[in-house]
């Protein structure tokens, strides 16, 4: 199974353990919204938030490119806020592990 599937299946399950358990131990996550970089566990927490009853409805991820290098996904997001946006996720991979994720958003 492609990592890409591997965390689809994990969204779809609201399983924050089998998507974190695609992560390296030092992955890091940029948030597009900031800059910030966040480490495994705090990309564990920020999911646990958004997977939540009442959190974050992601729309059908579709997959524009898999290797074994890198993932590029895009989905339509639905936020507890009302707002809406197209994301874009750029997943480093090593080893079938994700090391790095930066996203790109554009407001709906």
């Amino acid at each position: 199974m492609s990592v890409f599937e591997k965390l689809r299946k994990a969204m779809q399950d609201h399983n924050v353990d089998a998507y974190i358990a695609q992560m390296a131990d030092d992955c890091t996550f940029v948030r597009h919204q900031t800059g910030q970089i966040m480490n495994r566990d705090e990309i564990a927490a920020m999911l646990t938030k958004m997977l939540a009853p009442g959190g974050a409805t992601f729309g059908e991820p579709r997959c524009i490119y898999e290797n074994d290098d890198i993932l590029v996904v895009h989905a339509i997001n639905e936020y507890p806020d009302g707002t809406r946006e197209a994301v874009l996720g750029a997943y480093s991979l090593k080893d079938g592990k994700v090391t790095r994720v930066e996203t790109g958003a554009t407001p709906l």
